[in-house]
């Protein structure tokens, strides 16, 4: 099992930056994929970002020149910063992982934190 608890978020200005950061404990050893996904208000969670245990990223299309994911804490950390925010980025946050095991992938999602964009 692995757990992810979520910190940073709350009400920002639009035009400001984002930080959020999400520490994994468990079986941690397992996983290779961490990252980001966002639900807003009357929509399906989509992805923000993702990054392995290697370093290789992949942005949504629209995060792309807005964001930057990174891992640390010897990878049982993964960040999310995000300039110039929009009205539209206001929505819950979700930490994701993947993990490898003998079974198969396996995903796990913290609760979530919410933003909220003000103009």
């Amino acid at each position: 099992q692995v757990q992810l608890v979520e910190s940073g978020g709350g009400l920002l200005q639009a035009g400001g930056s984002l930080r959020l950061s999400c520490a994994a404990s468990g079986s941690t050893w397992s996983i290779n994929t961490m990252g980001w996904y966002r639900q807003a208000p009357g929509k399906e969670r989509e992805l923000v970002a993702t990054i392995t245990s290697g370093g290789s990223t992949l942005y949504a299309d629209s995060m792309k020149g807005r964001c930057t994911i990174s891992r640390g804490g010897a990878k049982k950390t993964v960040y999310l910063e995000m300039n110039s925010v929009e009205l539209e980025d206001t929505g819950v946050y979700y930490c994701y992982s993947r993990a490898a095991l003998y079974y198969g992938p396996q995903d796990y999602w913290g609760q979530g934190t919410q933003v909220t964009v003000s103009s």
